[in-house]
């Protein structure tokens, strides 16, 4: 069954499910059994939904494909999906919704570190299991949250010394005004300053502001080497647009953590995107066979040929290590999930994902690129199973 908005979206009250093909259950032997219910908070809508609406459909995709192959403890798999429209106040609700009404066993969701906050003291309240497939700054040690994305340190541990050593020494900031862009500004300059380098400004904005002009004046004033952008959002994509009209990346190269995570290369012009450089736990030009087949697997289900990117992937890793621990355990219970999770370990498109015991962070694969003229990334060089440094540093699940 190739995934569309009508067959996602067909339930009468307000979760919305997903549930594989008869034809699909029936060839797997699963149409007569219980489904065990995944739910999903995603923005489907809203100002962040950029970052979602790839992972919405991987998610479905790894749904389907878990299926295909038998399900998870002989049972099949069906999401209950909410729209969290970038609405906090949906956010809680829909959390209490999936964990009480839909029985969901598991949620996957959440794009902002304050959607995960508000929500995870209701898997605390009522005894789930939370997987945020999203990037953060890191730092959150909790046994009913997993973390499969890239924090800080895994991130900017390979990115930071490159630039500085590719673009220059002397680096200026623009950042989102919330936790996120804070703490990963914070990590830029420590790491630019064990690189040689200084940070000479920072600067953070309100998701809502798409005017830049007084910005890029006092950047075109201070002539730093490079600008790093920690940008979050569509309104924020028009620095980008209006950086390139003003400065121009030959003039001033731009270094970000978060341009391409929301595919916004495919949005831009050449012009406006190639040459901005990032690091990544996975993008469409990986030359690798499971990159490879993960992509095919996504262009057949959705009948797309659209780039997937870092956030699509990260909700189809974030459902197989689910249910690698859920059949370790031999239960899909919240509690039976927790204990089975240390050390897990899935080979996704990115590359190897192994569950840390100590901090339910993720130990992975991250892939330095540089955005080209084709609405993509060329591949700089890959660093190798990574650890979460800062979340290790903070956080002992098993102390």
């Amino acid at each position: 069954m190739k995934f569309n908005r009508r067959n996602f979206l067909k339930s009468a009250s307000g979760a919305l499910a997903y549930a594989s093909a008869p034809s699909l259950l029936a060839s797997a032997g699963l149409a007569n059994e219980k489904p065990i219910v995944l739910g999903n908070i995603l923005d489907q809508t809203g100002g962040l939904n950029i970052y979602s609406l790839q992972q919405i459909k991987s998610t479905a995709l790894a749904v389907d494909e878990l299926n295909a192959a038998g399900g998870v403890l002989g049972r099949p798999l069906q999401l209950s999906f909410y729209d969290s429209q970038s609405n906090n106040q949906l956010n809680a609700q829909y959390m209490t919704e999936a964990l009480v009404r839909d029985e969901a066993v598991v949620v996957h969701g959440g794009v902002t570190s304050s959607s995960r906050e508000v929500m995870r003291p209701i898997v605390k309240k009522f005894g789930g299991l939370y997987f945020y497939n999203s990037m953060y700054e890191g730092g959150v040690c909790d046994p009913r949250l997993v973390c499969p994305a890239m924090v800080p340190s895994q991130q900017l541990k390979p990115l930071v010394p490159h630039v500085v050593k590719n673009m220059g020494k002397r680096a200026y900031i623009l950042g989102a005004d919330y936790l996120y862009p804070h703490t990963m500004a914070d990590w830029i300059k420590q790491y630019t300053q064990d690189a040689g380098g200084e940070v000479i400004a920072t600067e953070f904005f309100p998701l809502d502001v798409s005017n830049f002009a007084s910005a890029i004046s006092r950047i075109q004033a201070e002539k730093p080497d490079v600008v790093w952008s920690v940008l979050v959002g569509s309104a924020h994509n028009a620095f980008y647009r209006q950086y390139e009209a003003t400065v121009g990346k030959d003039n001033i190269p731009l270094a970000s953590c978060m341009f391409g995570i929301g595919r916004e290369q495919t949005y831009m012009s050449s012009e406006e995107s190639a040459g901005i450089v990032n690091a990544t736990s996975f993008h469409d030009g990986l030359d690798t066979d499971a990159a490879r087949s993960f992509l095919q697997k996504f262009q057949d289900f959705t009948g797309e040929q659209s780039y997937v990117g870092d956030y699509g992937e990260l909700g189809y890793r974030g459902i197989h290590l689910w249910a690698l621990a859920a059949q370790k355990a031999g239960d899909s219970s919240a509690d039976a999930v927790i204990e089975a999770l240390p050390g897990i370990s899935f080979n996704s498109p990115g590359g190897p994902v192994t569950i840390d015991s100590a901090t339910n962070h993720a130990i992975m694969d991250i892939h330095l690129v540089e955005a080209n003229h084709n609405q993509g990334w060329d591949h700089l060089g890959t660093f190798e199973q990574l650890s979460p440094v800062d979340p290790n540093a903070t956080c002992n699940l098993t102390g």
